[in-house]
């Protein structure tokens, strides 16, 4: 039995993350880090409250064999280019960075497809350099998902965002190939993925794209 951490618990992709891991019987131990309590109760649970600024002073409990980590925001909820980049990039690494220090030997990560480090683009730019901080860290085994358009039933959307979703999955019929990394994808697919490919060994490096997660699935 495993032990995971668990960042971005309450986002879209991280709330069936949490699912998946709760309900998985490779995990003994979940441990949620998130900036307000946790509504989900579970023996396996343990929530701790902390964000970029107050994770040092937990640091010496995120311990656990596996680091999942679906940390973002969106330019509409956080215009401030600065502070994105603190939440996009900043606390992903950091969080990446505790779990290694104190003996995590592998981490799951959410960026997309397109990331970059040298995009002339800033979001896929920051998924880039996040992918690359990650990777600097020396992980046993890092494991990196880049979807494209995420699928699926959100708290909220806008209006534009909805009409999109509502015609991907006849664009999804289009994207054959060398273009299936386009593919959308359900969010809860995702994190299917993530949790299902924890089970079998694996490379130093994975990279995931539409394909690769839906072999998972």
């Amino acid at each position: 039995m495993k032990t995971a951490l668990l960042f971005g618990a309450t986002g879209f992709i991280g709330s069936y993350l949490l699912e998946e891991l709760l309900n998985s019987s490779d995990y003994d131990r979940v441990t949620a880090i998130t900036r307000k309590p946790l509504q989900t109760k579970h023996p396996k649970l343990t929530n701790l409250i902390g964000d970029y600024h107050s994770l040092p002073a937990i640091k010496e409990k995120l311990k656990a064999d596996d680091v999942f980590i679906a940390i973002g925001t969106t330019k509409a909820n956080t215009p401030d280019a600065k502070l994105y980049y603190q939440i996009d990039h900043d606390y992903p690494v950091l969080a990446a960075k505790s779990a290694k220090e104190n003996g995590a030997k592998s981490v799951f990560l959410v960026t997309s497809v397109g990331a970059n480090a040298s995009s002339r683009f800033f979001y896929t730019k920051t998924k880039g350099e996040i992918e690359r901080d990650v990777r600097a860290l020396n992980f046993e085994s890092t494991n990196i998902f880049r979807p494209s358009m995420l699928m699926g039933t959100r708290k909220e959307h806008r209006q534009l965002e909805k009409m999109i979703l509502q015609i991907w999955p006849l664009v999804n019929l289009a994207l054959v190939g060398p273009f299936s990394l386009y593919k959308g994808i359900n969010g809860k697919d995702v994190a299917t993925a993530m949790v299902n490919s924890a089970r079998k060994p694996s490379q130093k490096l994975k990279i995931y794209h539409w394909n690769e997660m839906n072999a998972l699935l």
